[in-house]
């Protein structure tokens, strides 16, 4: 039986891109035999063709005009690998109208314009994937929409971030500060020159927005989000956690109950947890649905070969619905407009760290402060002496997270109080 010939256009040819072309070249016969159509790469767009790519590629069919690809019939599915924004939301959006399905990894401009993009893809009658947006080579996105359809999802809580992963992982295991560990990261090639949207969250943020949408079927932006970093985690919050039966992992949380809670933070995990055994570079997502009940998706979250895998598994998919004529099947499942809680109405155990000067009754004052606003303490450790201060850690029953604020304002007021050097969230198991 002849095969179809489906020709792509790949937009980006870089670490991602190159394993996307690596992969349609080297499992050619096999991706044929399960899309039922011949997959050939017509065109690639880079920004120099003279510039050396890390994958062989014919300098026939490579270009430095997107219209070179969106104006050629031939081109059906458009692979988008170029990252950011502009000119990415651009391209993504010509593509869809002018008929091309769209496979894309892009998790910034998911977050951000997902809805403007599906409803192009559904006004045009065309498809976009986007798996390879969260959880780099895991299967999320797909399940999330096909395979758990049949349950009230009520939690996604994830390790979405490689990069913090892996300094968490370090800082927990070598004893090493916040800031050796990074640098050894850059040089790995782990994290950016510029590493401020993995250490500050707004990576695993983006990735949040995108699984809590499709998880809670209700649109979510990243503004929705409480966000913070791992930049404030010492080698003290490790160790007092470990003393605790914890450990210390960067979440993605989304919960639905009675009204959406969307946050991005450190998190003090139950040693037992499954998310508290992903260590280094690997990611993991954490599921419970009415149906299901718990599951977890893990594997490698980022480079070249996972994130193509992911890419190649989305473009199968376009491909089949071509040759079916069923482009479209899978529309935006943003059905509801959900509430999102304020961040000051959510309940959670918090681990609270403060400096205090060893004085008698100081521990009292404290107690005594958090009572009056309803924070009731399940452990206390008080040990040792630093620079004439004490180190005073104390882990709460659960709270609203606006009467622990409260209590904190006054609390940094007395006197004996030199400063609250942390506060991070507990997860329950």
């Amino acid at each position: 039986m002849n095969k179809k010939e489906i020709k792509v256009g790949l937009l980006g040819c870089g670490t991602v891109g190159s394993g996307v072309y690596k992969i349609l070249r080297d499992n050619s016969k096999s991706i044929a035999n399960k899309s039922g159509a011949n997959l050939k790469v017509k065109k690639v767009l880079v920004r120099d063709k003279e510039e050396k790519l890390a994958v062989k590629v014919d300098k026939d069919i490579l270009t430095e005009r997107f219209e070179d690809i969106l104006e050629d019939e031939d081109i059906e599915i458009i692979i988008e690998v170029i990252g950011g924004v502009n000119p990415a939301k651009e391209f993504v959006l010509r593509s869809l109208k002018g008929g091309k399905s769209v496979i894309s990894a892009n998790k910034e401009l998911i977050a951000k314009y997902g809805e403007e993009i599906l409803a192009t893809a559904d006004e045009y009658g065309v498809d976009f994937y986007f798996e390879a947006s969260v959880g780099g080579g895991i299967p999320i996105i797909s399940p999330l929409k096909e395979d758990l359809a049949g349950n009230r999802i009520t939690k996604v809580m994830g390790i979405v971030n490689g990069t913090t992963n892996y300094i968490l992982t370090k800082m927990d295991r070598e004893r090493a500060d916040f800031n050796q560990v990074l640098k050894k990261a850059q040089e790995l090639g782990y994290a950016e020159a510029d590493p401020t949207s993995d250490i500050e969250g707004y990576d695993a943020a983006y990735k949040l927005a995108i699984l809590a949408s499709i998880a809670f079927e209700s649109r979510v932006s990243v503004e929705d989000l409480h966000i913070e970093g791992i930049t404030n985690i010492s080698q003290d919050d490790i160790s007092h956690a470990k003393e605790l039966g914890y450990k210390i992992k960067l979440l993605a949380v989304g919960k639905d109950n009675d009204g959406l809670e969307l946050r991005v933070h450190p998190t003090l995990l139950p040693v037992e947890h499954p998310l508290a055994k992903v260590d280094d570079v690997f990611n993991a997502i954490f599921i419970e649905g009415d149906a299901i009940g718990e599951a977890m998706f893990y594997g490698p979250g980022a480079g070249q070969m996972p994130t193509g895998s992911a890419i190649v598994g989305d473009v199968i998919a376009a491909a089949r619905n071509i040759i079916f004529d069923a482009q479209g099947r899978i529309p935006c499942t943003c059905f509801e407009q959900k509430n999102v809680k304020e961040q000051a109405d959510t309940q959670s155990r918090f681990y609270l760290r403060l400096e205090v000067l060893d004085n008698p009754g100081v521990l009292g004052d404290i107690t005594s402060l958090l009572g009056k606003h309803n924070v009731s303490l399940e452990s206390v450790i008080q040990k040792g002496r630093s620079n004439g201060s004490v180190p005073l850690v104390l882990v709460t029953h659960k709270v609203k997270e606006g009467d622990l604020n409260d209590a904190l304002d006054k609390i940094k007021k007395l006197d004996d109080i030199k400063k609250v050097a942390n506060i991070i969230r507990v997860e329950d198991y």
